[in-house]
């Protein structure tokens, strides 16, 4: 399978970076080929509803990092999203991302049939507190026709290296099997 990773910290050291390391090093050894994104150190902007989508034959008319992570979907069999939690939400980091692939659909591109997962964590303890997170991204894969196979959600995790103290990259590598 082609899985295009994408995500949304701005620690490269940080645990949701370890998860995703522990997922993509287990998919490569499952032998898919994956196409990894760090939003977080992109030039992505939002959507700005222009809907001229492909109208310039790119994915958006504003060119920026955003187009080849589009082409990126467009190719790939599966999507995993990975990132923490800011204030019980999807980080400012990775909502471009997944706000624009509006692209995809108002360019009438065919999307659905992907398989979909999440790799999320978060400081607090409870696991409610990824709603924000797990709920928009299982709503979108139901709307682009995305099967969700798998959420790895890791409460509890803060500082640096705290992701050590649970089996959250264990977890990351064994969603790789569902893929």
């Amino acid at each position: 399978m082609k899985i295009a990773v994408i995500t949304g910290s701005p620690r490269r050291n940080g645990n949701s970076f370890a998860m995703t390391r522990a997922f993509v090093e287990a998919a490569e050894a499952r032998g898919h080929t994956v196409q990894r994104f760090d939003a977080a150190f992109l030039n992505i902007g939002g959507c700005r509803a222009c809907q001229t989508c492909y109208k310039t034959g790119k994915a958006c008319s504003f060119d920026d990092d955003f187009n080849p992570i589009a082409a990126a979907l467009l190719e790939a069999d599966a999507v995993v999203y990975t990132m923490p939690v800011y204030w019980y939400s999807i980080p400012a980091q990775i909502k471009g991302v997944i706000d624009r692939i509006f692209s995809l659909v108002i360019g009438g591109k065919e999307v659905a049939g992907k398989k979909c997962a999440l790799i999320a964590c978060c400081e607090e303890h409870a696991p409610t507190v990824m709603d924000g997170v797990r709920m928009p991204l299982e709503r979108s894969a139901a709307l682009l026709g995305w099967e969700m196979v798998g959420e790895v959600l890791v409460p509890g995790v803060l500082d640096e290296g705290d992701i050590a103290k649970t089996d959250g990259c264990r977890q990351a590598a064994a969603l790789a099997e569902k893929f």
